[in-house]
């Protein structure tokens, strides 16, 4: 009744005279004792709480302060809820079928699959013991514009998408009543990706740099013989312009380049159609998932300098790997029936990363990376250590190091920003929520800065602790209830003095610019 009241008395505040006429639409909520009255467009209706648009504005009611009469009324006694789900086909079409099979496991459901067509199913969840439907969970499978552009619509309640939304959407979905669509209670990182170039198995092109692959889907080389392999023309193969995966790779891969994509490039619907062309074709060349590289040969990116990196769980979580793609869920400013909010909890949990990683997709549990298997990394920052890096503060950086393991999480910002990019800004609630959990009590947690090798060595280590600072002071600020008293935090930097990539291209510099964890 208080939760009424409150809507009643900011409902209230619209009129001008008690006398002013109400026209009666779909819905009428009057207060249990006769006294209020409110009448409206039913928008929805999440099990506990009525969404209703009127001539004031749209209010929220607690259902249980109200009884509701009208046409549009739902059932109180047997309320399914109704969740709708719009997007990116590489989440639509494995990974989300594959959690709510699993939440529903986990909570005693029996799941029913009905289909349509390609594009849309539907999930049934129902109780174990009466058979009674709980909840439907609409699918609509396409690609990252098209869910965005049903969440604007009121026409979805989540959008998968393989980019981050665009300020244009973010604008339009403040100005429909979403609420601030790029705050961090809109969205969530799901799932970790890559984007991975691929050619046929028998081609002998095995590495490409981010920049050399940017001018050959610019259309600049046009040639295998300019990457060290046969006389013939280079196929273009990426995903349609719609997909979040393609314009990831305008963003991630040409944008830095300078680089504008080919108009020659054949586009495919499904990632399956890309997959084929480019196995049938020995001189094409496509750029895919990491989660879905079929039987395709995946392109080692590397750099004038000699580093080398391959997509892979390990690379693509830490993001070393330059062309990470998380995989986004945005939901507007509104509530969502309980079972919607219950499994958007669930996708959180342990068991759901056990789910993603057996879906082929990188998941965001940490792990724990001994000394003795970053063998690589501390031969590199030795081969490249120069008069900028004196010898003293290799020791050092070996010497703190070395008794620790470093934690599968790491933060990096956006370029020529502050602001942490999206896989950093997950990476935050996550790590605050292990601390929450009290996994990391009783041990030492060290945010170790890392920096470019741009400009002279004191600065660059200078900037990377305060880069440490700021996340450690972001994660232990998100960290609301966790024990301080069991916790020690610290910060170290070490500027230069480990790079994961060469520093002539805009790719490494992101790369090496870190904040990582370390635990011991």
């Amino acid at each position: 009744m208080d939760n009424f009241l409150r809507a009643a008395v900011f409902a209230a505040l619209f009129l001008f005279s008690s006398a002013v006429s109400v026209i009666a639409q779909d819905v009428t909520l009057t207060s249990r004792d006769g006294d209020v009255e409110i009448s409206g467009n039913l928008l929805g209706f999440d099990g506990e709480f009525y969404r209703i648009q009127t001539t004031y504005g749209e209010l929220t009611v607690d259902g249980s302060g109200v009884i509701c009469s009208g046409p549009a009324c739902p059932s109180l006694t047997a309320f399914v809820a109704e969740i709708s789900i719009s997007g990116a086909a590489t989440m639509g079409e494995v990974l989300m079928p594959a959690l709510i099979e699993a939440f529903a496991l986990r909570n005693g459901y029996t799941v029913v699959r009905t289909a349509g067509d390609l594009t849309r199913f539907e999930y049934a969840l129902k109780d174990g013991t009466s058979d009674q439907t709980l909840a439907r969970f609409y699918f609509h499978v396409s690609n990252s514009d098209e869910g965005f552009a049903d969440l604007l619509a009121d026409e979805a309640d989540i959008a998968m998408s393989l980019r981050e939304i665009r300020a244009t959407e973010a604008k339009r979905g403040y100005e429909a009543g979403l609420g601030d669509m790029r705050a961090a209670n809109r969205s969530r990182v799901l799932a970790l990706d890559g984007m991975v170039p691929i050619v046929s198995p028998g081609n002998p092109v095995k590495m490409i740099s981010p920049q050399t692959l940017a001018e050959v889907f610019a259309g600049k080389i046009d040639n295998w013989q300019d990457l060290g392999g046969p006389d013939a023309p280079i196929g273009l193969h990426l995903l349609t312009r719609a997909s979040g995966l393609a314009q990831a790779v305008e963003d991630q891969l040409m944008s830095p380049a300078r680089e504008h994509l080919s108009t020659t490039i054949e586009r495919h619907d499904r990632n399956l159609s890309l997959l084929s062309a480019v196995m049938r074709d020995p001189f094409a060349i496509g750029i895919t998932s990491y989660a879905e590289t079929g039987n395709t040969q995946r392109l080692t990116l590397t750099g004038s300098c000699g580093f080398s990196l391959d997509a892979s769980r390990q690379t693509i979580k830490t993001e070393d790997y330059p062309l990470t793609a998380p995989m986004f869920l945005y939901v507007p400013a509104r509530r969502l029936p309980r079972i919607a909010r219950e499994f958007l909890a669930y996708t959180r949990s342990p068991s759901a990363q056990i789910v993603i990683r057996r879906a082929g997709f990188v998941d965001q549990s940490a792990e724990e990376i001994p000394v003795n298997l970053q063998g690589d990394r501390f031969v590199n920052a030795i081969s490249v250590t120069g008069n900028d890096v004196p010898l003293t503060e290799l020791q050092r950086m070996v010497t703190t190091l070395a008794p620790m393991k470093r934690l599968s999480i790491s933060f990096r910002f956006q370029a020529g920003s502050t602001r942490l990019d999206a896989q950093s800004r997950s990476n935050i609630q996550q790590l605050a929520r292990a601390l929450e959990a009290g996994h990391y009590d009783a041990r030492r947690i060290v945010f170790v800065g890392f920096s470019d090798g741009q400009g002279a060595a004191p600065a660059n280590r200078e900037i990377a602790l305060r880069r440490a600072q700021t996340v450690q002071s972001a994660v232990m600020a998100a960290a609301e209830t966790a024990d301080l008293e069991q916790l020690d935090v610290t910060v170290d930097a070490f500027g230069e003095a480990m790079p994961m990539a060469c520093d002539d291209s805009a790719w490494g510099r992101q790369v090496n610019r870190r904040v990582e964890v370390w635990a011991r």
